[in-house]
């Protein structure tokens, strides 16, 4: 499994599941088969049209002015949701796959263009050969348009409910132990919890390490005791603020 690092806000560093090829072609596959559907619409609508007034000319031109506005679609479908959509088309919603700066803050105009102009290439003249054979062999499962963007893509697949993290409830007389959980948010308590889930040491250290920097914490907690703690702090904190 590839990843990518993210730093939030308050410089905190997770690392996130780079998405696979796998999930990039069935994306791909579910745009494209709305805008098949588009299309069938379309021929039906232009029929139905032409068969009204038994005008075959007429069938001809709504037909051709709305295949007219079915390729203007299809040309700009990917930059238009990409960059109305926080990185993601219907496809990439649907698979929870999301186009993210290699830095992992969110893409600008100019690197979602930059990937728009490369499909081009990655898709139209190479038959699609040239984005798969480079989202195959690089090391974060890019495109060259995303090579050329400084992007990819990243799975966005929440491994726990937020509601359950960020808003447990706290019993009423709990005693906070980290007063200075109020510098943090509510997705680094997010992030905190998924480190805490993989179960795996190595994170779970790096991340307690990056609480007590980012806090200027000294405790004697191990670490993942020092994260729950952190975690339980939060929620009786922003309950209160919430009162």
């Amino acid at each position: 499994m590839q990843t990518i690092k993210i730093t939030t806000a308050q410089n905190i560093e997770i690392d996130y599941e780079v998405a696979g090829l796998g999930e990039r072609i069935v994306a791909r596959l579910i745009d494209f088969g709305i805008f098949i559907l588009i299309l069938i619409a379309g021929i039906a609508i232009a029929a139905f049209v032409g068969n009204s007034v038994q005008k075959v000319t007429l069938f001809g031109y709504v037909f051709g002015g709305l295949y007219f506005l079915w390729l203007l679609s299809l040309v700009f479908y990917d930059l238009v949701c990409e960059v109305f959509l926080n990185g993601q088309s219907v496809g990439k919603r649907i698979m929870k796959i999301k186009v993210i700066s290699l830095d992992g803050t969110q893409p600008r105009l100019g690197q979602y263009l930059i990937r728009w102009l490369f499909r081009i290439v990655d898709f139209l003249i190479t038959f699609q050969l040239a984005g798969l054979i480079s989202v195959i062999f690089t090391q974060n499962k890019q495109r060259l348009g995303d090579l050329a963007a400084g992007t990819t893509l990243v799975t966005t697949k929440p491994r726990t409910n937020v509601s359950q993290i960020a808003f447990a409830p706290v019993p009423a007389d709990y005693v906070p132990v980290f007063k200075e959980v109020n510098q943090l948010a509510d997705r680094d308590i997010v992030l905190i919890h998924e480190v805490i889930q993989s179960h795996n040491p190595v994170l779970v250290h790096q991340m307690a390490n990056q609480i007590k920097t980012h806090l200027s914490i000294k405790t004697g907690f191990d670490d993942a005791t020092f994260l729950q703690t952190i975690i339980k702090d939060y929620n009786f904190v922003m309950s209160k603020m919430e009162l």
